[in-house]
């Protein structure tokens, strides 16, 4: 602690990036609390010939979130695979990315690096279809690329190494940064796979589409069924609250420590306030006492009354203890003049 009570500069910051890191913590805790309330109130719907008439009834013929489950199809054209033949889908991504070490001048280690350097994502409509064949009823999936989580299936991976010549690894070590490769990587979101829609159900004239909310729920496109989907997002729920609750305390410790420290040094400078008191009031009865003290006192010792009178001198100084002490031969304290003989002093 500083002077005054007050935290030092080191212990204030550590404070307040303990508790801006708890507030932190805690709004990603409610943001994804009621992201999993939001997803457990979702309406379940089943895709069948009665989804019309559900949405019929529903106001606006909008269900604002709801949840659907049902397999990919194409509604005209599919993509096909760029590497793996016969292999159909809706979505595709292809993405380079490029791997290297990079030299780290604090810790002196080398570390690695990944940065995409190209990616490019296609996508053709589709719809939600249910499992069973036959059946006329079929859901628009609308906007897929701003889902939150859009389950992509790697159906190719590669990866190109650098070739390097002595003077390359000359270079990367001076540069500080070695190349490993390139690795290619095409996704796609197959034809045929079981799919949960969560979002926005709405009927516009005779299509159905599913949409992304409007009231700021995240939309899903997942491969995951619902069960497992909202599993998933309560264990995040539980994970950050975890992390919230342990930084809260964190908070509160380093909180406590300052308030004690600032609870001790209040103690002590009472205590210090109490003894100048009492050494303040010491004084003052001495000042009033101590004319009376020093006159009667022995000039040597300063603490015993006098008691002897000095021959032939007939100065009264000193105690007779003080008196007894005097080197030999006795002169008197004050005049320095030779004792000849002492007579005691009795006050009456």
């Amino acid at each position: 602690m500083e002077g005054g009570g007050r935290p030092s500069a080191s212990q204030a910051v550590v404070l307040a990036a303990s508790t801006a890191v708890t507030a932190l913590l805690y709004s990603v805790y409610r943001q994804k609390a009621r992201v999993a309330r939001g997803l457990e109130g979702a309406r379940k719907v089943r895709l069948d010939g009665e989804l019309r008439a559900v949405l019929l009834e529903a106001p606006g013929r909008c269900v604002p979130y709801a949840v659907i489950e049902g397999v990919v199809q194409s509604v005209k054209d599919t993509l096909s695979s760029q590497f793996v033949e016969n292999c159909k889908g809706v979505v595709q991504r292809l993405t380079l990315q490029e791997h290297k070490m990079v030299w780290n001048r604090t810790t002196h280690l080398w570390n690695d690096y990944e940065k995409i350097i190209h990616q490019r994502t296609n996508t053709t409509p589709f719809e939600l279809v249910p499992a069973e064949p036959g059946a006329a009823v079929a859901v628009r999936v609308m906007k897929p690329l701003e889902a939150a989580e859009l389950s992509l299936e790697t159906v190719y991976e590669k990866f190109h190494p650098s070739v390097q010549s002595f003077t390359d690894v000359i270079g990367h070590y001076i540069s500080g940064e070695r190349p490993k490769g390139i690795q290619e990587t095409e996704q796609m979101l197959k034809v045929g796979t079981a799919l949960t829609g969560v979002g926005e159900l709405v009927l516009d004239n005779a299509t159905i589409k599913l949409q992304p909310p409007k009231q700021g729920m995240p939309y899903y496109l997942s491969s995951l069924d619902f069960e497992s989907l909202l599993q998933k997002q309560e264990s995040s729920v539980r994970f950050w609250k975890i992390l919230t609750v342990v930084f809260g305390f964190a908070s509160c410790a380093v909180l406590l420590f300052l308030l004690r420290k600032q609870y001790r040094h209040h103690r002590e400078r009472q205590h210090l306030r109490q003894m100048q008191e009492e050494f303040r009031q010491a004084q003052e009865r001495l000042n009033a006492e101590g004319a009376e003290v020093l006159k009667n006192a022995c000039v040597v010792c300063l603490s015993s009354t006098k008691s002897c009178v000095f021959l032939e001198c007939g100065h009264v100084c000193s105690c007779h203890q003080c008196y007894q002490a005097l080197p030999e031969p006795k002169k008197c304290p004050i005049c320095r003049q030779g004792i000849t003989r002492v007579v005691p002093l009795y006050n009456s």
